[in-house]
């Protein structure tokens, strides 16, 4: 929604490539198209203003996001950040000054971002601190002065800050990776923070840490169970308003009674729905409604507060029918050594739940996780006629510090144990046929499906392997540049390439090709930056040498996962055909 509450923005085709729109409030059938590429879906926009509009783009799948605007008549369009190589960072959209905003770019060092402040009218760029080559991050104050910095050595992080821009950085605290002390904004007064801590406890908490006295002063929420998530507050009353968290899905706790109020009248006019307040207007009357479940793409709406009015804008899917659609529910189980694995079941609709074909999915990160909602992949699948298992295995986050430490140096390991777990769960309640198993997943989930092939070989029929690791070795020699301030963080949770060889070859999947029995599917971007196109390529030769069936599917202009449509219809249809292939259902 614009400040004023005029105009919404939304993001929909044009030539099957997501492009901007906008829309009077009053008159949402009269939208205008501001934006026309067709060579790559726009990540993401915003408005800056009333009178601008701001949206990311990369190129080929490359995820160096450049930075355009353009007004809301589609006029003067202007690239911002357009440099070979370079990728944006948003840092603070500073909604009190009308031209401008502070953007990070890798622009000097590939490694690194150093924070600028941008004329969105010119495009003019003034620097406004260089980094040293340790930041991580970047945070302001309430004025959208630069104040709080996030430091590492790829081991120990330290949050770094200064009363005013003009002094210098200091130490404010210093902590091991795997404690935390996240900095959320500061308090109104701009003397102290919130964070997420879980320095201390097993269970990040939302806390209050004074910056004079440089210790955590007060405890907002601490949960038992799951880590807490995030701390909102009102722009415009500088209030604090909510904590949300997730168990097996989104709670609240509210801390302002208008907000409150809000969210009850909305579930009331829209019972059995899940909802979301996306975005409001700058005077926080008018707000824009986003409905949703685990069949449904939902709807979105205006709200206007004071009148408590609702007023559809869009259903997003009339096309799909939730009583054809599959029901998500929560489960969880024991792994060998223990641990509780909570995660989430779909199960196709219309079937008795015994004896099913089975899609294993395994989430990417993998220091993630699943989330109940409406999962379009999940939808495809159980509508096929397969059982869906996702788990949040250890090292899932959400789940507390040790929880996320049991995965350290486990790739392969426990953490695959976790997901063989769930299968075998399926298989002794009955629901999985054990001959018709299949492991799919990608990123990490791609790494997890070879895994699974190769570590055991027995327990599926077929895998799909997308954009996944399969060598740990070439893996982390060929990350982003902007990830190498990580890398000694990696080798403490992965393992290092000299001091872990042989954990690391003992947990590389193209190295145990040869236990590779059943057939695999493998998609890979040709651009991705972040596993390379060579840990597929590695992982189809391996297979062919071996004379094991591997259908291999590369697309050129794609990063990390296929964005462009007509890819996506080309992995998901030999996907199908794959799996009724090798499963049946």
């Amino acid at each position: 929604m614009s400040p004023d509450g005029r105009y919404f923005s939304f993001m929909a085709p044009f030539e099957n490539r997501m492009n901007v729109f906008v829309c009077p409030v009053d008159n949402p059938s009269n939208a205008r198209q501001l934006t026309h590429v067709t060579d790559r879906d726009i990540a993401g926009h915003a408005w800056k203003g009333n009178d601008r509009l701001l949206f990311l783009k990369d190129h080929g799948g490359d995820e160096n996001f450049a930075l355009y605007a353009v007004n809301p008549d589609g006029s003067e369009l202007l690239p911002l950040t357009e440099f070979e190589g370079v990728r944006t960072q948003f840092i603070d959209d500073l909604e009190d000054d009308a031209d401008h905003i502070i953007v990070g770019l890798n622009r000097r060092l590939a490694q690194v971002f150093d924070p600028y402040r941008l004329n969105i009218r010119t495009g003019e760029l003034k620097l406004i601190a260089e980094n040293p080559g340790n930041i991580s991050g970047w945070m302001t104050d309430h004025d959208g002065k630069l104040r709080m910095a996030l430091a590492t050595d790829g081991v120990n992080s330290s949050v770094l800050y200064r009363t005013h821009e003009e002094k210098e950085w200091s130490t404010l605290c210093t902590f091991n990776f795997k404690s935390t002390l996240s900095p959320l904004f500061f308090t109104f007064d701009n003397r102290d923070i919130y964070a997420l801590s879980n320095i201390g406890r097993d269970k990040a908490a939302v806390i209050r840490y004074s910056i004079d006295e440089n210790r955590e002063e007060e405890v907002l929420f601490e949960p038992t169970d799951t880590d807490a998530g995030h701390l909102a507050y009102s722009r415009k009353r500088k209030v604090l308003t909510q904590i949300s968290y997730t168990t097996d899905r989104k709670q609240r706790i509210f801390l302002d009674e208008r907000v409150e109020r809000r969210y009850r009248q909305v579930q009331d006019m829209l019972p059995g729905k899940e909802i979301a307040f996306t975005s409001a207007n700058k005077d926080e009357t008018v707000f824009i409604v986003r409905t949703f479940n685990d069949r449904s793409l939902g709807a979105y709406y205006l709200y206007d507060f004071e009148r408590n009015a609702l007023t559809l804008i869009e259903e997003v899917s009339t096309w799909l029918n939730e009583d054809h659609l599959c029901k998500m529910e929560s489960v969880e189980y024991r792994s060998r050594d223990g641990l509780t694995i909570h995660g989430y079941l779909t199960l196709p609709v219309g079937v008795e739940a015994r004896n099913l074909p089975v899609v294993v999915n395994p989430h990417g990160g993998p220091w993630a996780r699943d989330y109940w909602g409406f999962n379009p992949e999940v939808q495809f699948l159980a509508n096929r006629g397969y059982a869906v298992l996702q788990m949040n295995f250890r090292g899932s986050v959400g789940y507390g510090r040790a929880f996320w430490e049991a995965s350290f140096k486990q790739w392969g390991k426990a953490m695959q144990d976790d997901i063989s777990d769930g299968v075998q769960w399926l298989i002794d309640q009955g629901i999985a046929d054990p001959k018709r198993v299949a492991i799919y997943g990608g990123s990490y989930g791609g790494y997890a499906t070879l895994s699974g092939l190769a570590f055991t070989p027995d327990l599926y029929a077929c895998g799909i392997d997308y954009v996944g690791v399969s060598n740990l070795f070439t893996f982390m020699k060929t990350i982003p540049p902007y990830w190498e301030q990580y890398l000694e963080m990696m080798y403490e949770m992965v393992g290092h390439p000299e001091q872990d060889q042989e954990l690391l070859e003992s947990a590389s999947p193209v190295f145990h090709a040869d236990r590779i029995v059943v057939p695999l599917l493998i998609a890979q971007g040709a651009r991705d930056p972040r596993v390379n196109v060579e840990e597929s390529n590695q992982m189809v030769a391996a297979m062919q040498e071996r004379g094991i069936e591997v259908e291999y599917l590369v697309e050129e202009e794609e990063g990390h996962g296929f964005r462009n449509e007509e890819n996506r219809f080309a992995f998901y249809r030999a996907m199908e055909q794959f799996l009724q292939q090798h499963l049946g259902a």
